[in-house]
């Protein structure tokens, strides 16, 4: 049996030991299988049971036989007789093997390493240290794993404190391997389970309120809903360029328009953009309009729905995240984007220069943006977005950061949208989804200025969305919820990419 190795590399040394002379061994172990008839890669195998299944519900009055498989995460031998660790999809449970009982496959059972995947057959039972365990009466090889697992080891120094060796922490190799980094750290599964729980309380909070769930194009001839580049494809059979979709937003009004009563769609979206901490260019987005409501509706819609899952999932309301104590209970606090930039800056956004914000921005040392509702939503990145630790609303935005947002009812030079911020990270953005398609194409003509001044990310006019809302689109509330930052959010994940199981990465350098 090899010592517990890390595949960082091929050439990587481990343990004193190459990695490539521990898979060879694997090859050779596999060849001695195949000559002693053994089969290296089953077909199936009937399982009944798992691991939390056996531990939960043991009792001594009852022989219970079982049929569990799993990944051998620890083998201790004992010449005539061995115990094994294996781990299934609930967790790890200790088997009993015993070549008396199991004649040729136990001396078969010599070639068999961490990380192979087998099936075992027996009964439950408890040893003398107390360990719920299964007696095997058959062992079956269903998989011979060829690359050695980097299973932690545990030594002890001189002083007498444990000293953990290879695990498997580099956070590159875990983004590159998810599949190894699942297997030998069990919280980060954790985190993907809860991952699913939480969109499927989602979607069971909006179907509950009986919207619609439907689907809408991820290629389209005109990109839009953001202020994003796109990625760029070619059509050959029409011989036509297409975008991959960077919102869900148009298509989902144009559903409005032909008369559904709320719609939802949960989707990939993608945006050809640079990556951080809380930005990957696939991510996953919920979009959601509701006619006859407006933006003040949306906000205690967007409570009700984030405590509830935040109750499913969590269990309670008071969750940590990075350290900070946080309390998603109603009702959230609510600030206007003008006001909280005029506290912290002394600037009126609504009658400032771009040259005033540039200035401002280079004084404070705050990137540059090219176009003034560019350079503004910098600035409030920069100061105030980290500060919106508990759960804030920030509403009333200027219209030129907004051109699908209804004019504000009351409020010259606003419109009616708000941002949900929780532990400084926007979760969420919304409006009163604008349906004049007079001010709508004035918007998208004010969005192409900007293109022509230099902002790629501005506005392209879509034709055949101006017409949809001239056929009528009623008043109407719509929302986008950042699956991905509301799963870091509830899982206390600082970045990304730890809640997305394979992350765009820069290619892999092949040495």
């Amino acid at each position: 049996m090899e010592e517990n190795t890390q595949p960082v590399s091929p050439m990587a040394s481990q343990g004193g030991q190459d990695i490539n002379i521990l898979i060879k061994r694997r090859y050779e172990e596999l060849e001695e299988l195949k000559a002693k008839g053994v089969e290296q890669f089953a077909y199936s195998f009937n399982v009944n049971s798992d691991s939390d299944d056996i531990k939960k519900n043991y009792t001594e009055d009852t022989k219970r036989e079982v049929s569990i498989a799993g990944r051998i995460m620890a083998i201790r031998r004992m010449g005539k007789a061995s115990f094994a660790h294996i781990q299934d999809d609930k967790g790890k449970i200790q088997t009993y093997l015993k070549k008396d009982e199991l004649g040729e496959i136990y001396d078969a059972f010599r070639l068999m390493d961490i990380g192979d995947i087998i099936g075992v057959e027996g009964f439950v039972f408890k040893t003398k240290t107390g360990e719920i365990s299964v007696h095997a009466t058959s062992l079956k090889l269903l998989t011979k794993s060829l690359r050695p697992l980097p299973i932690p080891k545990e030594t002890t120094d001189e002083q007498g404190n444990k000293v953990i060796h290879d695990q498997f922490v580099d956070k590159e190799l875990r983004y590159r391997q998810r599949y190894v980094d699942l297997v030998v750290n069990p919280k980060v599964k954790d985190v993907f389970i809860k991952r699913s729980k939480i969109i499927s309380s989602i979607r069971s909070f909006l179907d509950s309120n009986r919207y619609l769930e439907v689907e809408t194009p991820a290629l389209q001839p005109i990109y839009g809903g953001a202020a994003a580049k796109p990625f760029i494809t070619h059509h050959n059979a029409l011989d036509t360029k297409l975008y991959l979709r960077i919102a869900d937003e148009l298509y989902l009004k144009r559903l409005i328009v032909g008369g559904f009563n709320g719609v939802y769609e949960i989707s990939k979206d993608f945006r050809n953009e640079g990556m951080d901490r809380t930005h990957n260019p696939e991510f996953t987005m919920m979009e959601l309009y509701v006619p006859y409501k407006d933006y003040e509706w949306m906000m205690n819609f967007v409570e009700a729905m984030l405590e509830k899952v935040c109750l499913e999932v969590k269990g309670k309301l008071e969750i940590i995240c990075e350290g900070k104590a946080i309390n998603l209970s109603r009702p959230w606090k609510r600030i206007s984007m003008v006001e909280a930039l005029k506290e912290k800056t002394g600037l009126d956004i609504l009658t400032a220069k771009y040259d005033q914000l540039k200035s401002y921005a280079i004084d404070n040392g705050i990137e540059v943006k090219q176009g003034k509702p560019k350079q503004v939503d910098e600035i409030f990145s920069e100061l105030i977005q980290p500060e919106l630790i508990q759960p804030t609303f920030i509403v009333d935005y200027p219209v030129e950061l907004s051109p699908l947002a209804k004019q504000h009812r009351s409020k010259p030079g606003l419109v009616e949208r708000f941002e949900g911020y929780v532990g400084g990270r926007e979760i969420c953005n919304a409006f009163s989804e604008l349906n004049d398609p007079i001010d709508q194409r004035k918007r998208f003509e004010g969005q192409s200025k900007l293109r022509e001044e230099g902002d790629e990310e501005a506005h392209q006019v879509d034709e055949d969305f101006l017409r949809a809302l001239e056929y009528g689109m009623p008043p109407t509330a719509g929302l986008g919820v950042g699956i991905d930052r509301l799963v870091m959010l509830l899982t206390d994940q600082s970045s990304i990419r730890d809640v997305i199981f394979f992350p765009q990465m820069k290619p892999e350098i092949k040495g």
